[in-house]
């Protein structure tokens, strides 16, 4: 992986681990920032989100989760996807999770996000 590659990967893993943190999670506003507007989200609970469902009075939610395994694929040079697993310290359940970041005026939003059950780390 050259160094460009390196430094991108490093930027989308702190951007993924933002929004883990509640602070932003509860922020409409940092959301709003985060996700682009036309963001969408297929959650491991089975329900479809919409940036609009996000940008209320609590956000998205309070989590606590650790996120490891993250990986970059790039699809385009303004399109990524990156994969990782999610331990959810508050339900101890495992997720598979993927998303595809977009790049538009030098500045990364998250336009998808899956969540996917799993059975329990590798």
């Amino acid at each position: 992986m050259d160094r460009e590659s390196s430094l991108l990967k490093e930027h989308l893993y702190q951007l993924e681990e933002k929004l883990l943190k509640s602070e932003v999670r509860t922020s409409p506003e940092v959301l709003s920032s985060l996700l682009k507007d036309d963001f969408f989200e297929f959650g491991s609970s089975g329900n479809i989100w919409s940036k609009s469902d996000f940008m209320g009075q609590e956000g998205a939610g309070a989590v606590n989760m650790t996120l490891s395994q993250f990986e970059m694929h790039p699809l385009s040079d303004d399109t990524v996807l990156t994969t990782y697993r999610i331990f959810d310290e508050v339900k101890l359940e495992h997720t598979l999770r993927s998303s595809i970041w977009k790049c538009a005026n030098g500045r990364w939003q998250m336009f998808f996000h899956q969540g996917t059950k799993t059975k329990g780390p590798l």
